[in-house]
């Protein structure tokens, strides 16, 4: 077999779509080895998602060939590698559990991704007890008069470092709007709650005080809008009266460890198409 490709796409939905790209791999020698779909009835708009073995044909001769029935079709879509290791930048503050728990899955080969960078406002011994490796760290600190400088030196190690994805492993500062522009579909934040939910500071002692039974995590595409871009993923777990604080942070990091995690391996796979503020993720 050779090496599989993904095709995603999104368009206006209309009859007849999926036959005529399940037809368009067949003709050129391409053999579908999973397809999922989704018509939204609220936006009348398509989406899909095929993993093939195009055989014979080169990737490029599909792109090529595939541009013309894109174009009739108005769709958005894209033609990947899927076992290619996506460039991830990883952006933290002094919460490190999410930056070792994404280092531990890829290590161990669970995430398809390549970790190009690691990004701190804060020095390299205030997560010391994560171990990097050789993954380059740079520690940019950042004040309200040096936030637009220390922004483009982010842009700047991104560009450098070819990264495809921007993680923020609780990475405590607030994106600007240019840089949430510039970034935009391609970092992903991992919030402390089911989104809308506690904000600010200690959210889980806010959580105690008033008496929740249930938290959460929801890992999203960063937007201007703070905490309100489209979600890729959440989870949450049962909580009682008895649990103190400092318990529902313990189970907090370990909630908002596995959310972001898997987020980030449904980014990484191509199984997430935006639909406006919402997404359609595909789950394999």
């Amino acid at each position: 077999m050779s090496q599989p490709l993904v095709l995603t796409l999104s368009c206006a939905d209309r009859p007849g779509i999926t036959a005529r790209v399940a037809s368009f791999l067949f003709e050129r020698g391409g053999n579908i080895l999973e397809a999922q779909q989704f018509n939204d009835r609220q936006s009348d708009a398509f989406f899909m998602r095929v993993e093939f073995d195009p055989g014979q044909t080169s990737r490029e001769s599909i792109r090529e060939d595939f541009t013309p029935l894109a174009d009739e079709l108005g769709m958005q879509w894209k033609l990947a590698l899927r076992d290619r290791p996506r460039r991830v930048l990883i952006m933290v503050s002094k919460f490190d559990h999410c930056l070792a728990d994404l280092l531990y899955r890829w290590r161990i080969g669970e995430l398809p991704m390549d970790p190009v960078a690691i990004v701190s406002n804060h020095p390299r011994e205030a997560i010391e007890h994560t171990h990097l490796g050789d993954i380059p760290f740079h520690h940019l600190p950042i004040t309200r008069d040096t936030k637009a400088q220390q922004e483009a030196q982010v842009r700047a190690i991104a560009e450098e470092t070819g990264a495809e994805l921007v993680v923020l492993a609780r990475y405590m500062q607030i994106l600007s709007d240019e840089q949430a522009a510039h970034f935009a579909g391609r970092c992903i934040n991992i919030h402390h709650s089911f989104l809308p939910g506690f904000k600010g500071a200690k959210p889980y002692h806010q959580a105690y005080e008033r008496g929740v039974k249930m938290i959460g995590a929801s890992a999203h595409y960063v937007t201007a809008d703070l905490d309100e871009g489209p979600i890729i993923h959440q989870a949450a777990e049962p909580i009682s009266h008895a649990d103190s604080p400092d318990e529902l942070v313990r189970k907090g990091r370990e909630i908002e460890s596995r959310v972001l995690a898997e987020a980030v391996r449904l980014h990484l796979e191509e199984r997430v198409l935006l639909n406006g503020k919402r997404t359609v993720v595909f789950r394999g």
